[in-house]
């Protein structure tokens, strides 16, 4: 087992003390929106034990013994990479409206954008990396989301009884069209550079929902809720309006989300911890001042209507729930400490202490204490691992 490091980063909508009153990770005061724990090529973790001035990262480790530290059946399928990264995330306020890519189609504009020379750490650059990146969502307090594009229906239902340009147009659009195809066309409006409406006519819309919410005669209050204030940050972004058309998704502690590629979403608030393929590809449509690429993402976007994606857990012992996400690059279980208990799983794993106290242990390493936001990395050839404490620790690994 080794002591891995986290990377902060600091996003402008990240809040200033929820990562460091749970986890005591950063500054007071300091805007901390994620911690990564992974070996991504851009903010690879760290080996603690090396006190060099340069200390080795996880992901360097990893490539010189891909065998022993992932195990012969995920270098097999996913090469000498860890296929996962972990993160610690904290929403202060919205995070921009966004789609992840498919694999196929994130090789393709890696591949075409290395080929145009833009520098990975380039504002514009959107292809980190050639991976797609589903994701999961544990909250660790009250989250609330948007994810997934409601029923045109009830999409008709939100704009039905606004006296505005827009909403009519919308309403119309849907009533003609109530499928994906219907979707396909108000979403392009809305977010296309060449269509997307005027300011004034996104503020009008948004006025007649905060009017009505203020009523109280909203057909959805949360949806009203969310909307105007998107809008108050980001006046006169259509994306407001494109977020009234998804579904708003409120989780409680130790609730999942899974988002798949493809599938639009926001998070808006709370603290969570996210686990997805390793992957740092975003692509924005709104509500951010990061770099927006609308009809890349209009390219990506799964317009089917569908709800959210909660996973529920299945107990694989009394102390531990594992979260089965439907891919092949991780999977995420949560066990509650007590009298020393092997810690259930395999590959490259990583283990982070997410309350209280832990103490690890395998075959040959002394004991090693976890407090909130330490982790270890436990290579494949480590096993097995076992775990007390009075706490909860949180584990990914490799299907």
């Amino acid at each position: 087992m080794e002591r891995i490091s986290g990377v902060k980063k600091q996003y402008a909508w990240g809040s200033d003390t929820a990562i460091q009153e749970h986890f005591g990770i950063g500054e007071p005061g300091e805007t901390l929106a994620e911690v990564w724990f992974g070996a991504h090529r851009l903010s690879p973790s760290a080996l603690l034990s090396d006190e060099s001035a340069d200390p080795i990262s996880l992901a360097d480790w990893i490539s010189a013994d891909p065998e022993g530290t992932l195990g012969v059946s995920v270098v097999e399928r996913f090469g000498a990479r860890l296929p996962y990264l972990i993160k610690l995330i904290a929403p202060k306020r919205p995070l921009s409206l966004q789609v992840h890519p498919d694999r196929e189609h994130a090789q393709l504009m890696f591949d075409v954008e290395e080929r145009a020379g833009i520098p990975l750490d380039a504002a514009q650059r959107m292809y980190k990396d050639p991976n797609y990146k589903p994701e999961l969502i544990y909250a660790l307090t009250r989250f609330e989301a948007l994810a997934g594009f409601r029923a045109p229906r009830r999409i008709v239902e939100i704009f039905s009884d606004l006296d505005t340009e827009l909403a009519t147009q919308i309403v119309s659009q849907l009533r003609a069209q109530p499928s994906p195809e219907g979707i396909r066309e108000v979403t392009d409006r809305l977010l296309s550079p060449h269509t997307t409406p005027a300011a004034p006519q996104v503020e009008a819309t948004v006025a007649a929902m905060s009017d009505r919410l203020q009523a109280g005669v909203s057909p959805s209050v949360r949806v009203d809720r969310v909307v105007t204030s998107l809008a108050r940050q980001y006046p006169g972004d259509a994306g407001a309006v494109v977020a009234a058309m998804l579904n708003p998704v409120s989780l409680r502690p130790g609730e999942v989300l899974f988002t798949p590629p493809g599938g639009i979403h926001a998070y808006v608030s709370g603290l969570g911890v996210e686990i997805m393929a390793n992957s740092d590809n975003v692509l924005r449509a709104g509500l951010t001042e990061k770099h927006v690429d609308c009809q890349e993402l209009l390219n990506c976007l799964d317009y089917v209507a569908a709800p959210p994606v909660r996973i529920a857990p299945e107990w694989v012992t009394d102390s531990t729930q594992v979260f089965y996400a439907p891919v092949d690059d991780f999977e995420l279980s949560v066990t509650k400490l007590g009298d020393p208990q092997l810690l259930p799983g395999h590959g490259g794993r990583i283990v982070l202490c997410i309350e209280g106290e832990a103490i690890l242990s395998d075959a040959e390493t002394d004991q090693l204490r976890l407090l909130p936001g330490q982790a270890v990395f436990v290579r494949a050839d480590k096993t097995p691992v076992y775990a007390s404490g009075h706490g909860v620790v949180m584990q990914s690994d490799i299907p």
